[in-house]
């Protein structure tokens, strides 16, 4: 294992961080935990993600080897995305960060009226 000075810009785990936090990843990794689904089926689940950003965030997650893409002898064409062992090994801290954000919701809904006007996004 590299050690590394966390979050320093050379540090691999930070780019890794950087690939399974990012605004869709955590998502679509907790949406098939559920079970394999095709891309549409994901697409469903996630309002607002666009075929594009769904498309890198995919190619992103199966580089990183927590996903795999399938291509099933079907015609026409179709793929399905499945959690790989190490995809499914991140699901306990993504439900354990989801668990946070149900509990500590109203608490952080009022931090954010009192700063209303910077627009938190």
């Amino acid at each position: 294992m590299t050690e590394c000075v966390y979050f320093s810009a050379d540090c691999p785990s930070r780019a890794l961080f950087d690939q399974i936090t990012d605004k869709w990843s955590m998502m679509v990794l907790t949406v098939l935990d559920s079970g394999p689904m095709r891309f549409n089926a994901i697409k469903r689940q996630l309002d607002g993600v666009t075929q594009k950003a769904l498309t890198q965030c995919l190619r992103r997650l199966e580089a990183n080897g927590v996903l795999i893409r399938r291509v099933l002898p079907v015609s026409p064409v179709a793929v399905e995305y499945e959690l790989t062992g190490l995809g499914r090994s991140l699901q306990k801290p993504l439900m354990a960060l989801h668990h946070w954000t149900i509990v500590n919701l109203e608490e952080v809904q009022a931090a954010r009226s009192k700063h209303e006007p910077l627009q938190v996004a």
